[in-house]
């Protein structure tokens, strides 16, 4: 069938393409070419420099704390983490105009009538680059308020796709009366989506029972298998082979009610009836239920509602905080650490990988720390934060003075408000700040920060740079090898250690020298800086 454009000249093409652009689309629209442009927003490449000192714990670190505009460090990741996190949590500014969102090192207040555009540019940018970071049955898991709700949902939908939507959960921040609005303002959002919500499901985690769903199961027929609970047998629909008809021990027979059909097929109904798995009432002659013990339950799906008694109110989060500093006023809007529990109960396992680039005051760490704690597991947090510091207080710094050292005494131990010690929970993070580097000065990129990138690169722990002829850090599957200057003097020692895996990915600034004396099928040679430069997407001639 020949196109309706077959016949039309290329002006007419180009015409038609033109007012394709210019028709207005369903969707979030700001002004972004209007606004004061993010002073945050430039194409160099960004460094890490580790800083030891701030640092908590014995090298190999896995964790780690990120000081820095989120911007870049979330490209910084990008080079290093791309498809690799799982859940992303973030708790940004909600945009009140009451001193809580940072533009160009200055409140955006009330009164700025691009108040809501730069927010949304801002915004964006960043969860561009959180999206590359997903892996595809990750999750990402926003907090706003009533502020930006509608904006965020709208950009979310524009940055990941409608079809990644997942749930818009309500928590209950206050458990008294607020009286000051016409309606009282008693809860938050968290905006859940996904790159594939269907791989999302399969994988998402349950959450505990309260003690009042544990107390349902009840044991009033001394079941040796314990405690136990009925569940109905019937589902909403019609399916042919789940209409047959069920004699209970009683005598009576049963058919699913109108509009409804059995859960299971005839043979497996079969099945749990010889194993004892139906009850049909004190009598024999109710309608037939399934019986599940407390011991196979996993726990709950989770759902949108989340009251305040399960998982936390805002009062909690300041005493949270009060507990650890002696002061609530080391961070005014922490998060409790029930909420950020659940969280990640929902969205990641025991062994995987957390980020929060809007760092705070380290509440998710907190949580991912006591999950790991209680249930042994290897969860491992990114966390960014920025110094916060603005014109007004240029000595201010959010992520060394509150987010780091809350994390330092929680996994150390500290002393309470009280006086009294408090065990730590154990862990480590290793303390970065973000340093550009223009894309022409690529080739005076210090050593250290070359080794900082390599092994964020290549593995799940990072050690400080030291002053050797080659760096290490691997295991027996797969290593990464730095070699800063290469000497013919230092091959034998470099083969030796070649021999302790079985993949070698080895950078340096002379790969093919390098190549001629490091003759191994197991070493993958490659050069320092045009690896990072590519991995990084500098295009050539130094442009991001």
């Amino acid at each position: 069938m020949a196109s309706r454009y077959e016949d039309l000249t290329k002006e007419e093409l180009i015409r038609l393409l033109e007012a394709r652009e210019r028709r207005t689309r369903f969707g979030l629209v700001w002004e972004a070419n209007e606004i004061e442009r993010d002073k945050a927003l430039n194409g160099d490449f960004v460094a890490l420099d580790l800083d030891p000192t701030l640092s908590c714990g014995n090298a190999p670190w896995r964790n780690l704390i990120i000081e820095g505009d989120n911007f870049d460090a979330l490209r910084a990741l990008k080079m290093t983490f791309a498809g690799q996190v799982k859940c992303i949590y973030i708790d940004p500014p909600y945009n009140t105009g009451n001193r809580d969102f940072i533009y160009n090192d200055r409140f955006v207040d009330k009164e700025d009538s691009w108040r809501h555009s730069k927010w949304c540019e801002f915004m964006f940018q960043r969860l561009m680059l959180a999206r590359e970071l997903l892996t595809q049955d990750g999750a990402i898991v926003v907090s706003i308020d009533d502020n930006e709700v509608f904006s965020l949902g709208l950009l979310m939908n524009r940055v990941f796709g409608e079809g990644a939507f997942v749930a818009n959960c309500i928590w209950q921040k206050r458990y008294s009366r607020e009286n000051r609005e016409a309606i009282g303002d008693a809860h938050d959002y968290l905006l859940f989506y996904s790159p594939h919500p269907d791989l999302f499901k399969v994988r998402r985690g349950m959450i505990p029972m309260t003690e009042k769903q544990e107390k349902i199961y009840k044991n009033p027929n001394n079941d040796p298998r314990g405690r136990w609970r009925t569940v109905s047998l019937t589902a909403q629909g019609y399916r042919p082979n789940q209409m047959y008809e069920i004699v209970g021990p009683g005598g009576k027979r049963h058919l699913p009610p109108e509009g409804s059909c059995w859960k299971v097929i005839e043979s497996e109904y079969k099945r749990l009836l010889e194993a004892g798995l139906l009850y049909f009432g004190k009598d024999g002659n109710a309608v037939p239920s399934r019986l599940r013990y407390f011991d196979e339950v996993e726990g709950v799906v989770p759902w949108t509602w989340w009251p305040h008694e399960e998982v936390g109110h805002t009062d909690e989060a300041r005493k949270e905080i009060q507990e650890i500093f002696g002061t609530q006023t080391a961070f005014t809007t922490p998060k409790p650490v029930r909420l950020m529990e659940r969280v990640l109960q929902i969205c990641c396992g025991p062994n995987d990988l957390i980020l929060d680039f809007f760092g705070g005051s380290g509440t998710t760490a907190h949580a991912a720390l006591k999950l790991n704690a209680a249930d042994g597991g290897r969860r491992r947090f990114i966390l960014v934060s920025s110094t916060e510091a603005t014109v007004d207080e240029p000595e201010k710094n959010l992520c060394r003075d509150v987010c780091a050292e809350r994390l330092r005494r929680i996994i150390k131990g500290y002393k309470n408000r009280d006086d009294e010690s408090i065990s730590g929970l154990g862990g480590d993070f290793a303390y970065l700040r973000t340093r550009r580097i223009p894309a022409s000065q690529l080739l005076e990129i210090d050593h250290s920060q070359v080794w900082t990138v390599l092994q964020l690169a290549h593995g799940e722990t990072l050690i400080p740079y030291e002053d050797a002829s080659f760096l290490w850090n691997g295991n027996e599957e797969e290593a990464v090898c730095y070699v800063p200057r290469f000497r013919r003097e230092d091959a034998p020692a470099l083969r030796e250690a070649v021999k302790r895996s079985a993949a070698v990915a080895m950078y340096s600034w002379q790969p093919q020298f390098v190549r001629q004396q490091i003759r191994d099928s197991r070493v993958s040679h490659l050069a320092i800086p045009e690896t990072l430069a590519r991995r990084f997407g500098l295009q050539q001639g130094g442009r991001a």
